[in-house]
């Protein structure tokens, strides 16, 4: 183990308040309106979704100049989406979209899916929920 991240929730999960150990990130929590909630503040999928982007990102860096490719002003956006599983639950899915202006698009294209298999979001939702990887 590297890091260890350690996080609390409290109140009413998604209408609640959320911390860290070190109180870096110190958060009310609301249920978007399109769920029905007051919205007002962040929820989980907009946490996931930048933790998503950022990793990802992080990978596509390390990837690209262990190739030697240029990944100055690259860009990742993730958009993580929540909706109703058939058996009665809830399941997300994963849209990253990638950037990469130096490159051609099929070099941008290996390199994103290079990234994938090394990003540690992408090795663990692989499997657990759709993420579609697209180069823009």
């Amino acid at each position: 183990v590297l890091y260890t991240a350690t996080a609390h929730a409290t109140g009413d999960g998604r209408d609640g308040h959320a911390t860290t150990d070190d109180g870096r990130l110190d958060l009310d929590l609301r249920i978007p309106k399109e769920m029905g909630g007051s919205g007002g503040a962040t929820n989980p999928e907009q946490l996931f979704a930048v933790g998503y982007a950022a990793c990802f990102h992080s990978a596509l860096k390390v990837v690209g100049r262990r190739r030697g490719l240029d990944v100055d002003g690259s860009e990742v956006s993730a958009s993580v989406s929540i909706g109703a599983t058939p058996d009665g639950g809830f399941g997300l899915a994963v849209e990253l979209d990638v950037h990469v202006p130096a490159l051609d698009p099929a070099t941008a294209q290996s390199l994103a899916a290079d990234a994938h298999q090394v990003c540690p979001y992408s090795n663990a939702t692989r499997g657990n929920i759709d993420v579609a990887l697209t180069v823009v």
